[in-house]
């Protein structure tokens, strides 16, 4: 069966050494992979390679069989990214923050009246409901509220609704959990792993990878991947990923 997404003997170079080297992977529809590793260990840094945005010195990456690199914009929107930082934009509001998942869908006249108009207000409803972000802040008014002035928890959810927006085959979440308190952090995941319908939105995508700081998080996910120094360590099941294969992975 041909694979979602593949890396091949991939090399990733860095200041001070290859951040990644020789990585082997695949993907397949419908899996749930958590992306295991001490801090350093290249987790961001491969996250980076599957969507595109840090060509790697040697290897092949391929999505959908297609090398990664010669895909169109429009192509390369099938993979959505969750980066820790969260990338939204201070300026704009709720709404056009949310909208610009799905800039890679449209072309420019769309681009410049989401800057100057409310657009797709119902859809973006629809996004951040399956995010989970209070009822207070979908009112008319809340999409027009800059996400300046969001709380952490209320960011965070406006940026999984933006990806929700995008709606990816691929759905890529960089350490999505690191700074949220541990009741949030249990839904947000839970929205991340969870495919749900709303109208003609998916909230979903074909498959998910997500970078974790908790190894004990792994039984909600198929597979495991272990990143130690940029070497792929683990790539098993994750009911066959032992404590003494986590203790290893994450020895000084």
């Amino acid at each position: 069966m041909k694979a979602l997404l593949e890396l091949d003997q991939v090399r990733l170079a860095g200041p001070h050494g290859d951040r990644l080297d020789a990585v082997t992977l695949r993907l397949q529809k419908g899996e749930r992979i958590a992306l295991l590793g001490r801090s350093g260990a290249g987790k961001s840094s491969l996250i980076g390679v599957l969507n595109g945005s840090l060509p790697p010195a040697a290897g092949r990456v391929l999505f959908q069989g297609v090398a990664l690199g010669s895909l169109s914009r429009r192509q390369r929107a099938r993979i959505g990214t969750l980066w820790q930082d969260l990338r939204l934009i201070e300026e704009l509001s709720i709404g056009q923050n949310v909208n610009a998942g799905a800039l890679g869908r449209h072309r420019l006249p769309w681009a410049l009246a989401n800057l100057l108009f409310r657009v797709d207000a119902e859809v973006n409803r629809s996004c951040l409901r399956q995010a989970g972000l209070e009822e207070s802040l979908l009112a008319e008014r809340g999409l027009d509220r800059p996400v300046g002035q969001l709380s952490g928890g209320q960011r965070q959810r406006v940026a999984l609704a933006r990806l929700f927006r995008q709606q990816p085959d691929l759905m890529l979440a960089d350490e999505p959990l690191a700074s949220l308190d541990p009741a949030i952090a249990a839904e947000v995941l839970e929205r991340l792993l969870t495919s749900e319908e709303d109208g003609s939105l998916r909230s979903g995508a074909q498959a998910v990878v997500v970078s974790l700081h908790r190894p004990e998080l792994i039984d909600r996910f198929d597979r495991v991947f272990g990143l130690r120094a940029g070497r792929l360590v683990i790539d098993a099941p994750a009911k066959a990923v032992s404590a003494s294969d986590l203790r290893d992975l994450y020895a000084p």
